[in-house]
């Protein structure tokens, strides 16, 4: 199940894992801003290595990822959601809650946008809460095996532009669906305001637990999007006529090879990452402020 309960145990000083995505306009003077925020406020700033020549001269101790995410308290993206989903699949087994510093195109899943920086100031001081999000937890049986863990969802689509290829969805072994199209997106309630939204699939409250199967331009009129509970356990098998395979991304990363021999099962994992927010309601803002009119 997910919860959301207020956070009540902070120590201090806070050690803050400030992880930037130097690829983005603005995430350097950003990055700055923070250090500064957290500095100010008593806690302790970690960088990656990696950023060390941009980031030189500022107080922070600058350490290797494995490190870094193993000392810190919490970890603060600064990037869009790209760098959030990043973040998070770094940070999986390590429990630390993440908060995102949106520096991007949209930022769903941020909390904080460059221009408030005070929120930094109630994190330091633990005036936040916790957001527990589900996992999806993804293998691949068969030629290709191979176990990923997404934060958003699982996307399997054509490896051609020009052709469609046949999908078989099983819950719990008992067939549900079969279509021919562009692929399917599998995603937690978190990543249903990802992919599946864009390819006609419903938003869920993320404090439900859920799966949400959306087809992707299904060649049918009855192929509906799906939402399941969070004990089903999903299977995709996927016929290619005329293509060798099919390509499997989780969270947006780069793709793995799926053959039509290859069984994709999919269900809840027992793991879960913990957003930092500061309203229970940051979903709903967040449709509302960058969904809704786009």
């Amino acid at each position: 199940m997910i919860d959301f309960w207020q956070n009540e145990d902070v120590i201090f000083p806070v050690t803050v894992f400030l992880i930037p995505n130097l690829l983005k306009e603005n995430a350097v003077p950003v990055t700055r801003r923070a250090i500064q925020t957290l500095c100010a406020c008593g806690a302790r700033v970690l960088l990656p290595a990696a950023v060390r020549g941009c980031m030189a001269g500022e107080p922070a101790e600058f350490l290797e990822d494995a490190a870094a995410f193993d000392r810190c308290d919490v970890i603060v993206t600064v990037g869009g959601d790209g760098t959030i989903l990043h973040a998070a699949r770094c940070s999986i087994g390590c429990a630390k809650p993440l908060l995102g510093i949106n520096v991007g195109r949209v930022g769903f899943l941020a909390t904080v946008e460059a221009d408030e920086m005070e929120k930094l100031e109630r994190l330091v001081h633990g005036a936040y809460s916790l957001d527990r999000r589900s996992l999806l937890s993804v293998s691949v049986s068969g030629q290709n095996r191979f176990r990923q863990t997404a934060l958003n969802d699982v996307v399997i689509c054509k490896a051609s532009p020009f052709r469609t290829i046949d999908i078989e969805i099983f819950c719990d072994d008992i067939p549900v669906g079969r279509y021919m199209g562009d692929g399917v997106a599998i995603a937690t309630p978190t990543g249903s305001t990802a992919y599946s939204l864009s390819a006609g699939g419903p938003v869920l409250d993320a404090h439900i637990a859920g799966i949400v199967v959306t087809p992707i331009c299904a060649h049918s009129l009855h192929s509906p999007p799906m939402v399941f509970s969070a004990e089903r356990r999903l299977c995709v098998r996927v016929s290619a006529p005329g293509q060798a395979h099919a390509l499997l991304s989780c969270d947006g990363c780069e793709p793995e090879t799926v053959s039509c021999r290859d069984a994709v099962t999919a269900a809840l994992s027992e793991q879960f990452i913990s957003l930092i927010c500061f309203n229970e309601a940051d979903q709903f803002e967040a449709i509302d402020k960058k969904l809704r009119g786009r």
